[in-house]
């Protein structure tokens, strides 16, 4: 029976949302047998992968990646959506290190599709960057990371990355409208608060993850201003996944599992935690 205060369950119902906001409101170039196919594809490979590892299949994860893989991801051949969360899905299962799966598995399928191929791209400025969306991006993600308990890389990203731009701007004599214009961002929040700080592919420690968005954000930062390229902070994210198996064991942490949510006598949800080496050989593909 699923847990009510299984953080899965509310990404879902926000991410939901922000794609049935998107499709009626934003006009977003998103079709409905495209999604549908995208989320089957994610669902059947989770499927496949539970029945090879011999372990439970669990729908709410494939959800996640099928869901934001419709929201970020466009392409103008309509095999490559059920392909890229098929691609999504399978990196958990096969990419892991010490029991963890080692990327994200949105921004894995995004950055390795779009390096594949020019068919495929993500269009940031669907979003727009009025002050009202942003804002409720921000609250609703607010409410997805502080369920899942990792709302400090969430912030200790934005401070560094906010921080880095505006100083930037002044640096170069900028007005501020101009940094700000880019900060109120619905692709940034949504970065921020569902890929980010997904719990299962960041540092355990929470010095760890404060070091580990700071990383982050001075990458895409370099990669934004540096390099010039686009979509620098599925980059960012994907380069800087494999500092996370060396982050963990420079500081040893608890592992965060998904199911095992209590509540203490105050009333705040917590995530119950296991020791990193003994859940490793635990460790499910979620």
């Amino acid at each position: 029976m699923a847990n009510r205060n299984d953080p899965r369950i509310f990404q879902i119902g926000v991410l939901s949302l922000l794609l049935g906001y998107g499709v009626l409101f934003l006009d977003f170039e998103v079709e409905a047998l495209r999604a549908a196919a995208t989320l089957v594809s994610a669902l059947v490979t989770q499927y496949c992968g539970s029945r090879l590892t011999r372990q439970r299949f669990d729908p709410r994860s494939a959800l996640i990646s099928g869901l934001s893989l419709s929201l970020l991801m466009r392409t103008d051949q309509f095999w490559l959506a059920p392909a890229g969360a098929a691609l999504a899905i399978a990196s958990k299962f096969v990419l892991r290190i010490r029991g963890k799966h080692l990327f994200n598995p949105t921004c894995f399928a995004l950055v390795a599709l779009m390096g594949m191929s020019d068919r495929v791209w993500v269009s940031a400025g669907q979003w727009g960057s009025t002050a009202l969306f942003a804002f409720a991006v921000a609250g609703l993600g607010f409410f997805v990371t502080q369920r899942a308990a990792r709302s400090d890389v969430t912030w200790a990203f934005l401070g560094f990355y906010t921080s880095a731009v505006i100083g930037r701007s002044i640096w170069l004599g900028e007005p501020l409208g101009v940094p700000l214009h880019g900060l109120v961002s619905g692709a940034l929040l949504i970065f921020a608060f569902f890929m980010i700080s997904d719990p299962k592919t960041i540092p355990d420690a929470r010095p760890a993850r404060v070091l580990f968005a700071g990383l982050v954000a001075a990458t895409a930062l370099w990669i934004q201003f540096g390099l010039y390229h686009p979509n620098a902070l599925l980059w960012a994210l994907a380069a800087c996944a494999p500092a996370v198996p060396l982050l963990d064991r420079i500081f040893p942490a608890r592992r965060y599992q998904w199911r095992a949510l209590q509540q203490n006598p105050k009333g705040e949800n917590h995530a119950t935690l296991h020791p990193s080496a003994a859940g490793v050989a635990a460790a499910r593909a979620e």
